[in-house]
């Protein structure tokens, strides 16, 4: 291996070159079906004729790494420093007279075995998922035969793309909820496969296949007593249609992401406090009501938080944001922390002030990946800049 540190090819820079050749999924797409790539001639780096002549010793070491050939491999052979040292038979490339022999060399011949059997149980189930093994011959071999399964879901949703039933009633041999759930991304590629022109998009996953799915829900915590329909029933939770078709009696209301803030907002006259966690305000959207009331946003000091205010906008334009200012962030250094992933999407919804911090929150200009939690304010700091 030490002859290597001089730039020759040693078996391991071999075996990486076609390990290369594999983790593509080149190798197993030529040992289904052939496309005259082979043999494959890989050419090796070998001593010059000056390097024997100042290093022989080393050279010969490492023409010993090449004896026996490796597995699988042909060596050709080139005669070097005739006219100098003299005549040297070195190896000069490696070569493989089929993706086999390649597999063969690296040694996973079973895999080679699996993912034909594999492949050929695919096609069996319909012609089409051949193509759909070819593209992704290791994603084959990862999932193995979760991959048939997930097949004869794709296959069953291809004929019945708006089934209207729960996934959990989905009943097919080894098919349950948990199943579908945890294999969606296989099942859409090979949905993909077999109807590229249904449009695979949305959020929700049932929905996106025309199963039912579970009704938005919208918590609500009455801040008015006087509101309350009843006694102990001023945290409630109702369906997003239920809230979309029946208009509370409030003047303002009060969206958070955060659980504990909103349960925390103290008594306030007609005033209404929503709970969406994160991106969770969808609940809300279709509510045309709201544009008769005040409506106030209160997030993060990051970009996710502004980017959830802007998708808010969109839906309800007079949205103001409150406690997501420059004074709030400055008078909170000691509780600044670090956004893990920021998003970098254009907001079109903001107000000068919020576009002028939210730059400066993408730009490192007060400190790098900033972020400023809602639940770290001070309680004396929010009551006195609540509305």
């Amino acid at each position: 291996m030490a002859a290597n540190t001089s730039g020759w090819s040693s078996p391991a820079d071999l075996r990486t070159a076609v390990l290369r050749a594999w983790t593509s999924g080149e190798l197993l797409r030529e040992f289904h079906t052939p496309s005259g790539t082979h043999p494959r001639r890989r050419t090796l780096k070998y001593p010059s004729a000056t390097q024997l002549r100042t290093d022989y010793a080393r050279a010969a070491a490492w023409a010993q790494t090449w004896d026996p050939a490796p597995r699988g491999a042909a060596l050709e052979y080139i005669s070097v420093g005739a006219t100098t040292i003299g005549a040297n038979t070195l190896p000069c490339a490696a070569v493989f007279a089929s993706a086999a022999e390649e597999i063969t060399f690296l040694g996973f011949g079973r895999e080679a075995a699996k993912f034909t059997a594999l492949s050929r149980h695919l096609t069996l189930l319909d012609i089409r998922l051949e193509a759909w093994s070819l593209q992704r011959p290791l994603e084959l071999l990862k999932f193995g035969v979760d991959a048939l399964t997930a097949a004869r879901v794709a296959l069953w949703m291809e004929a019945n793309p708006a089934p209207g039933l729960y996934l959990r009633q989905l009943s097919l041999p080894g098919v349950h909820t948990k199943f579908v759930e945890n294999h969606r991304r296989l099942i859409d590629s090979m949905l993909a496969m077999l109807v590229p022109e249904r449009l695979l998009s949305g959020k929700n996953y049932a929905r996106r296949h025309g199963f039912l799915a579970a009704p938005d829900r919208v918590r609500l915590r009455f801040l008015d007593p006087t509101q309350v329909v009843a006694q102990g029933m001023e945290d409630i939770e109702v369906t997003a249609a239920a809230f979309a078709g029946f208009p509370v009696d409030v003047d303002t209301i009060i969206t958070t992401e955060n659980l504990v803030n909103f349960l925390a907002l103290p008594q306030m006259p007609r005033t209404l406090a929503v709970f969406g966690g994160g991106y969770g305000f969808e609940g809300i959207r279709d509510a045309a009501w709201l544009a008769d009331v005040e409506v106030l946003y209160w997030g993060d000091i990051d970009t996710h938080g502004f980017r959830i205010l802007d998708q808010l906008r969109s839906h309800h334009p007079h949205v103001r944001s409150i406690l997501m200012d420059e004074e709030t962030l400055l008078a909170h250094r000691d509780f600044w922390g670090h956004e893990g992933t920021a998003t970098s999407a254009q907001l079109t919804h903001l107000n000068p002030a919020e576009n002028a911090l939210h730059y400066a929150l993408m730009d490192g200009t007060f400190a790098p990946t900033l972020r400023l939690e809602q639940e770290l304010l001070r309680w004396d700091w929010v009551l006195g800049h609540l509305l």
